[in-house]
């Protein structure tokens, strides 16, 4: 079994992602639920982290702990934020191959 969790956020909702998302995430690494998480902030979402100050915020914390965050770069570019997802230490790249592999192996997917 996989100790590794792979988050994909899509959801624009500031209350769903702060009270349920990055809520999860940072107490499932802080408490070690997990030895490994990584985010994936898709689509909507993007524009959220971008646009709410609270939100922005709390992803540096989530980044502080160690969790590895990424950002669909088709999604940004056409939402033309890719530069300042990057300025926030968010690796923007493609990631339709990678989300496929990742649901094709053994690691653990929370879709929100």
């Amino acid at each position: 079994m996989s100790d590794k969790l792979t988050v994909l956020l899509t959801s624009d909702n500031k209350e769903t992602v702060v009270n349920m998302a990055f809520m999860y995430i940072l107490n499932a690494k802080k408490n070690n639920w997990f030895n490994e998480i990584d985010l994936i902030i898709w689509g909507p979402s993007q524009k959220l982290v971008i646009n709410d100050i609270d939100v922005k915020s709390i992803l540096s914390d989530i980044m502080e702990t160690g969790v590895r965050v990424f950002a669909c770069k088709a999604c940004s570019d056409r939402y033309g934020i890719s530069g300042e997802l990057q300025e926030l230490n968010i690796d923007v790249k493609y990631m339709g191959k990678d989300l496929t592999s990742i649901l094709k192996g053994d690691d653990r997917v929370l879709t929100i």
